[in-house]
């Protein structure tokens, strides 16, 4: 049941793959690689309820948090003019 699940999410991080490397200005790829980092939570909520592993879960909070916070400093980097 969880493999098409699986599948649709590999097929929307090759499609957001795709706009990270072909990404006209850095802040599309900025939007490219938040998406991936979003897909990859899920996917590892998914395979969570999918095995029935709490530990999925967990990984996945910590991995929320550190996106988030470098998706911020990506941010303020570009916000400043360096990039």
């Amino acid at each position: 049941m969880w493999l098409p699940v699986a599948v649709f999410l590999g097929v929307c991080i090759l499609i957001c793959l795709v706009r990270l490397i072909l990404g006209p200005k850095a802040p599309s790829r900025i939007v490219g690689l938040d998406t991936i980092n979003t897909l990859v939570v899920v996917s590892m909520v998914v395979l969570g309820a999918a095995f029935e592993q709490v530990i999925f879960l967990d990984v996945a909070i910590v991995y929320a948090l550190l996106s988030f916070v470098t998706t911020l400093y990506i941010a303020k980097y570009i916000e400043k003019g360096k990039f």
